[in-house]
Parts: structure tokens; C-alpha cells; sequence
């Protein structure tokens, strides 16, 4: 995997805003040793005898951000979907999660898991392992070979959890991250690891301090979970009743946001006044994840608050509350589940556009892994070509039409190309 200087031609779509596509048809999108060089009618003197890839007609847009998902849960998605989330938690992710202590289980699990990705229309991901330190750096390995980049989190679990999947105590648990940490810091070029308190209930006080310290010391990233239930968030308030909301029992630890602790968090459902002012404040990304909260019956998180407040928000796919790795079904999905809060809930608050999901699948999201998710010159250059040939229409159709209808149909058939950072996938 190389990175060169090249052309790809087709018609090519990014998002100029959150509210703005900047289409071209029959243009050239030029990398440049891995960097977007630009977008042109025709190829400038510069790059005279580049090696270019006519893709036709074909769209050719930027590749897509993941900003929260499962890959332990891959292998049962689309099961238990009539339960709610704390009693999906223990039927079902919890005694499959503790299979990976298998090294044999874990890399057959993990290895259809990567490929798939790979396959998908994603190009960055923040991922879910679980607390097992071998399997976790198995599936790093995995993914380090698929080309994808990736945030990859050891997960942490010192209470609350099966006998098989919860750590002795939060020493145990923070020597194995720290462990964990040193080991995989450097060694990999497309994957890094994430701090992972799997959520409040999960991780004690003591081994939330530790986590803090472990993540001053490395300046690492954190991904964890938000006010996604309100079983969840009744449950946060017992356990830490020194806190006022959800969002402090990670902030009192320095695990939300801030300057030098870059952070995801998954949901937000159901947040309040106070919450939504300190996620603000801290510039915390929220993952919102549209068909996990209505698989799960967490509810449909007003996405056009946050949007209006200027909030970081990206989408993820959230597997195995999700169902689907798709990032255009969890674009379909957020526009849907969005028309229904509008109509049932609020209709102060308008229904999300294609504009503007496509901005949170690729600029929005990609903006945690820094300058990504765009055809501005100076981006990363990650892109991923759509061939709709096959879908046959009796009249021709605008560029943003043929977008809107891949992001509604959701078939990854269609994805016949991709790179990332100026690497070809295929």
C-alpha cells in the first residue's frame, strides 16, 4: 500500500457546509502523495501524465466516518431487537463479548468483521473491542491490514458486569489498559488506540480516576456512552449521586472533552440543559446512531438542537444496536427518525436534509481524525467511488438525485472503489 500521485475522473460530490453540496460532473479529483490537491474540469499543467482512473459516470464522493460501533457484537447484528438496552446488554452483548477470551474465537469473529468494513463505504472508524487485551490487539492487526484507520478502544468493565466479562477491580483493569497502551501506541501506522470506559455503570470511581491519569499521561482520545436510555441514566444517578447528570460522571475524572482529551460520545438521546452546555463547552462529539436507538427503544435524540447549538455530531452505525455497518442506511435513518420527532415530538424542530446527514457521515465525523471527510486542497485524501449503472431510470437524473437515492436504497453493491489517505483499498 503506496501512496502516489493520481486522478480520479467522474462526477464528484462533497460538502461545501452543512448545508451545501459541491457537485462537479466530469471532473478530476487530484491526490497528491496522499493529500487532496483539489477538484478540476480539466487536469491543470501540473499534473500533465498523471496516472488516472476514468470512472465514468460513476459519483465519486469522500469516504465515510464510523464514529461509534461494536466489532465484537458483528457476529449476532440483527438479534434481539425486541429487547431494550440493559436487558439486550446482559442477554446478549455481554455473553458474546465474553467469548473473546477465545484467542480462536476472537481472530474468526474479528477477521469477517474487518473484511467487511473493509468492503463497506467507511473509511475512519472509532471502535469497541472488549476487555480482553490479546483479542484486542488481534483485531488491530486485522484492521492495520485492511488499509481502513480506525480508533480502537480496550474496553473498560470493573462492576456491573457477567461473572466472565468484568475485571477483578479498577487496578486490574488500568494496569491492563496502561499495558495495553504501551504496546500498541506506535506500533501500528493505520490504527491507534482510544480510552474506552465502557459506560458509567460499568466502571467504578476508582478505576474512572485511573483512566483519567492513564489518558493525561498518553493525551489519548475516549469514546464511551451518553444518556442513551432513560432506564440507563436513572441508573447513573444512583451510582454516582455527587453528579447532576450523566455528563459529569465522566467530566470529574477529565474524560469529556476539552482541549487535550479529543472525545466521542455515543447517543445523547436524551440529555439536558446542563449536559448539552458542557458537551458545548468541551467540544465533545456526539455519534448519533439512529437505528440503534430505535432498535433498542432509546428514543430519537433531537439532532436539530445540537445541530443549531453547533455541536460536533457524526453518525455511526453502532453495531449490534445497529443492525447494518452502512453508513448511508445510518444517513437514511437519521433523516427518518428525524421527520418522526418533528411530526410525534416537536415540530419546533425541523427534519434533517440529505445536505445535511451526508455533511455528519463524512466532514462531520471525519473532523475527529482532523482534516478529513472533504475534497478541500489539504485533506487527507480518502474517496470512495458509487457505480449506479444498474439502477436503470426512465430520465436522467441530477448528481444530488442519484446521491439521495443510494443513501435511501443503502446497497453497498454499488461501492466499486476506495481509498484512504491516497491508498487503494481496490
Amino acid at each position: 500500500m503506496t501512496k502516489e500521485t493520481f486522478a480520479l475522473k467522474g462526477t464528484i460530490i462533497w460538502s461545501e457546509s452543512l448545508t451545501k453540496l459541491s457537485i462537479h460532473e466530469n471532473a478530476y479529483l487530484i491526490c497528491e502523495n496522499g493529500i487532496c490537491a483539489g477538484v478540476f474540469p480539466e487536469l491543470p499543467d501540473k499534473f500533465a501524465g498523471i496516472p488516472c482512473r476514468d470512472t465514468g459516470n460513476s459519483i465519486i464522493i469522500p469516504g465515510f466516518t464510523d464514529l461509534h460501533l461494536h466489532a465484537p457484537q458483528y457476529s449476532f447484528r440483527s438479534i434481539g431487537m425486541d429487547l431494550e438496552l440493559l436487558e439486550w446488554l446482559d442477554t446478549l452483548a455481554f455473553p458474546e463479548e465474553s467469548k473473546y477470551a477465545d484467542m480462536e474465537y476472537a481472530k474468526k469473529a474479528y477477521s469477517i468483521f474487518a473484511e467487511d468494513l473493509k468492503q463497506s463505504a467507511t473509511t475512519r472508524a472509532s471502535i469497541f473491542a472488549t476487555l480482553h487485551v490479546p483479542a484486542t490487539v488481534q483485531l488491530m492487526k486485522l484492521l492495520e491490514e485492511t488499509g481502513v484507520h480506525a480508533l480502537v478502544g480496550k474496553v473498560n468493565m470493573d462492576r456491573n458486569g457477567a461473572p466472565s466479562l468484568q475485571e477483578k477491580d479498577a487496578d486490574t483493569s488500568a494496569a491492563a489498559t496502561r499495558q495495553w497502551v504501551e504496546e500498541t501506541l506506535t506500533g501500528f501506522q493505520n490504527v491507534k488506540p482510544i480510552l474506552t470506559p465502557r459506560f458509567t455503570p460499568s466502571c467504578s470511581d476508582e478505576l474512572m480516576k485511573q483512566l483519567g491519569q492513564i489518558q493525561k499521561d498518553y493525551h489519548l482520545p475516549v469514546q464511551s456512552h451518553l444518556s442513551e436510555n432513560l432506564g440507563e441514566i436513572a441508573w447513573v444517578k444512583e451510582l454516582c449521586p455527587n453528579t447532576s447528570f450523566y455528563g459529569e460522571a465522566y467530566d470529574q475524572f477529565g474524560l469529556f472533552g476539552g482541549e487535550d482529551c479529543p472525545t466521542i460520545m455515543a447517543h445523547c438521546v436524551h440529555c439536558p440543559e446542563e449536559e448539552i452546555e458542557l458537551m458545548k463547552k468541551r467540544g465533545v462529539y456526539i455519534a448519533h446512531c439512529s437505528q440503534s436507538n430505535s432498535n433498542l427503544s432509546s428514543g430519537i435524540a433531537p439532532i436539530r438542537r445540537y445541530l443549531e447549538e453547533g455541536l460536533h455530531i457524526g453518525l455511526g452505525s453502532d453495531i449490534a444496536g445497529g443492525t447494518s455497518l452502512s453508513i448511508f442506511r445510518a444517513m437514511s435513518d437519521a433523516i427518518q427518525t428525524s421527520k418522526l420527532r418533528w411530526r410525534l415530538l416537536d415540530d419546533s424542530l425541523k427534519p434533517l436534509t440529505v445536505e445535511e446527514v451526508f455533511y455528519m457521515a463524512t466532514a462531520g465525523g471525519g473532523s475527529f481524525f482532523g482534516k478529513v471527510g472533504c475534497f478541500t486542497p489539504g485533506y487527507e485524501f480518502d474517496a470512495v467511488i458509487l457505480d449506479d449503472s444498474t439502477l436503470l431510470h426512465p430520465q436522467p437524473l441530477s448528481p444530488k438525485q442519484r446521491l439521495e437515492r443510494l443513501i435511501y436504497l443503502s446497497d453497498d453493491r454499488h461501492i466499486k472503489g476506495k481509498y484512504v489517505s491516497g491508498v487503494k483499498l481496490f
